[in-house]
């Protein structure tokens, strides 16, 4: 499994309570470009549809850059997410719920194929993010004294 891209953001603004896999259709240029790297989640949130299908939104995918490259494909399309529908209707009905949501948190390649981890997720308020801060300085203060001994 080599991780492309990971949302450090989302760790800071949400608890993660549960993940899952999904596959990402996507076309040829646009895996080349994740390839390449040129892929950032940072704004991504994740839909479902009166349908059941699940759609990544506002991830952004740098064009292919290729002289040859005729097929061009925008930057932050809504791109389908690929899952058993049976666990779409349970993420559906959770997000139901109140203040749950879906996020994506890293995108990787699993042999050939593009996947993303979904991430059922409910929002941090402004205190737990100080608190998490907190600890994060204080574990690292930790860290740093046991280096000097």
């Amino acid at each position: 499994m080599k991780i492309i891209a990971t949302n450090k953001e989302a760790y800071h603004n949400y608890f993660i309570l549960n993940t899952f896999e999904a596959g990402i259709k996507l076309n040829g240029a646009e895996v080349k470009s994740i390839r390449q790297g040129n892929v950032s989640l940072k704004d991504a949130f994740i839909s479902i549809s009166k349908l059941g299908q699940m759609y990544i939104k506002n991830m952004y995918i740098k064009p292919y850059d290729n002289k040859d490259a005729t097929f061009k494909t925008k930057e932050r399309a809504d791109r389908l997410l690929l899952m058993h529908k049976t666990e779409i209707t349970k993420l559906f009905s959770k997000v139901k719920e109140k203040g749950l949501t879906l996020i994506p948190t890293k995108l990787y390649f699993s042999g050939s194929l593009v996947k993303v981890e979904v991430a059922l997720a409910q929002g941090k308020h402004n205190y737990d993010k100080k608190q998490t801060l907190k600890e994060k300085d204080i574990n690292r203060e930790t860290l740093r004294q046991l280096k000097k001994i």
